[in-house]
């Protein structure tokens, strides 16, 4: 028995995290147990959790993670200030006298919306409320509806900024290092999480147009799953469609740009997306559009020509011109501070502040006390021997690393029944991917198709995220077995999609290659 305690351990995690108790106490308390388990039996030496103390520490200074907050607040200022509702209205109306429009429409708001957002919840249910009754009185098949909201709100983990490529960032990171030292490399090299937001753009875009293809050829074969909406629909005039989604767009261009340009780090850059989500929702509220702009283009100002002419007041060698620099970037800053003030002012009045960051704290205590919980879990399951069983099989299995690929990919995707991706990235990642990587496979196309494997845990039922907050958000015409119906054509697109980058890598290293 003290020989297959590693195994007993794993399955104790599942059995504690489908009984329903808060996720990060259930992988603790696992830990824990098996920890005084494996000591009293005399299979585990306790001085491993010793390390406890410096993975806890690593953690919190971990400036990788530090992103993870403030890319979520921006994702929140957005959704609390109701810009996705506007986007989707517009675009319905652009698409919605086509057959399948409706259907197109959500599927590019979603894109739009995860390279803005990346917050799976708040995007789907936002769609959930909006789009949905739309499609059903357009008489959309309801099965249909409800897979293609659930399916484009997932786009958020693929399509980067992305919670999950952060979190992937660093653990395949890490594994990478680990993998170079078990290989004899002692000058080992690091992966960032610009190369990970890179390497995630062409796939990213690949399901997007996956996902079209689909709606088009099904709207094609069977036009009474998608008919075209009401002729009385008002197409919006073109100062509408810019307004909705010119300010989004701009958005995106700046923190993606700062971040694969090498502008700033994805800390800084989220930094950046978080103002311009406070100066966007400070419109939409009511604040002068021109005073908005005024702010923003001060602000993006200031940070092209600081960094192309950077002002060091303090040495005593300035002339005229650096001083004239200096007044001139301190007036731009002025300016822009203002307009951001005017928009936190009225933001906080209309709460969209404390509901954002309500979003904010709940959302990044989970991910890290999850990600805390699992590194006791892990020093545990490698004192007990994990670890060394995990590289053993993988090492063993037919097909060599082929076939250790497609082991784990295939149990990821049933972990993905059961598992939120966090615990999956946090708990399973660290044990497969030094050994993936050992066997050749190049850690970036690696992270790629383990995050499409994961986004697609968020529409596997019983327990696909997507799915629990659609049921929550839809109109009351929509079953749960709609649901499930709707979503299994797109898992299949999903699967697609991997078998893609799979057999052409190129699609996940080209872009990394050309920018870092």
């Amino acid at each position: 028995m003290t020989d297959y305690l590693d195994l007993v351990m794993f399955a104790a995690l599942m059995v504690a995290v489908l009984s329903g108790f808060p996720v990060s106490f259930s992988i603790a308390g696992v830990a824990v147990a098996f920890a005084y388990l494996g000591w009293m039996l005399g299979v585990m030496d306790v001085s491993l959790l010793g390390a406890l103390g410096q993975r806890a520490f690593g953690l919190i200074t971990n400036t990788v993670l530090i992103a993870i907050p403030v890319f979520v607040l921006m994702g929140a200022i957005l959704e609390k200030s109701k810009i996705a509702e506007d986007l989707l209205d517009t675009m319905g109306r652009s698409f919605g006298q086509l057959r399948g429009g409706l259907g197109i429409s959500v599927v590019l708001v979603g894109a739009l919306l995860a390279a803005s957002t990346g917050i799976v919840g708040a995007t789907v249910v936002a769609m959930g409320m909006i789009a949905l009754p739309t499609m059903l009185r357009a008489g959309y098949n309801p099965a249909l509806s409800a897979g293609i909201v659930c399916t484009a709100g997932t786009l958020g983990q693929i399509i980067p900024p992305s919670t999950l490529l952060i979190i992937l960032a660093d653990v395949m990171s890490n594994a990478y290092q680990q993998a170079q030292y078990e290989q004899g490399k002692f000058s080992v090299e690091a992966l960032s999480v610009g190369q990970f937001f890179a390497a995630a753009m062409i796939p990213g875009l690949l399901l997007v147009t996956l996902y079209l293809v689909y709606i088009l050829i099904r709207g094609a074969l069977r036009p009474h799953d998608m008919p075209p909406a009401d002729i009385g629909l008002a197409r919006p005039d073109r100062r509408e469609v810019v307004a909705a989604i010119v300010p989004p767009v701009l958005l995106i261009f700046a923190v993606l740009g700062a971040i694969l340009g090498g502008i700033a780090t994805p800390t800084e850059a989220a930094s950046v997306g978080a103002i311009g989500a406070l100066l966007m929702a400070g419109r939409k509220i009511g604040i002068n559009p021109k005073l908005i702009l005024i702010g923003a283009a001060a602000l993006v100002l200031l940070g092209l020509l600081a960094g192309m002419y950077p002002v060091r007041l303090q040495r005593n060698d300035n002339g005229v011109l650096e001083w004239a620099l200096g007044a001139f970037y301190a007036l731009l800053a002025i300016v822009g501070l203002g307009a951001v003030i005017l928009a936190l002012r009225a933001a906080i009045g209309e709460k969209i502040i404390h509901d954002a960051l309500n979003s904010t704290l709940t959302m990044t205590a989970m991910i890290f006390a999850t990600i805390l919980a699992a590194g006791f879990f892990s020093l545990v399951f490698i004192g007990l021997g994990g670890e060394e069983r995990v590289a053993h099989m993988l090492e063993n299995l037919p097909g060599g690393p082929n076939g250790a690929l497609l082991f784990v990919m295939l149990f990821v995707f049933v972990l993905g029944f059961f598992l939120d991706f966090v615990e999956i990235s946090v708990i399973v990642l660290p044990l497969v991917a030094p050994s993936l990587i050992v066997m050749g496979h190049d850690p970036i196309w690696l992270g790629v198709l383990l995050a499409i494997n994961l986004q697609t845990s968020f529409l596997t039922p019983p327990f696909g995220f997507s799915l629990f907050y659609l049921r929550a958000a839809a109109p009351k015409e929509i079953t749960t077995t709609h649901i499930y119906r709707g979503v299994v054509p797109f898992i299949g697109l999903q699967a697609v999609g991997i078998l893609l980058v799979w057999a052409m890598p190129f699609l996940a290293t080209w872009l990394p290659d050309v920018l870092f």
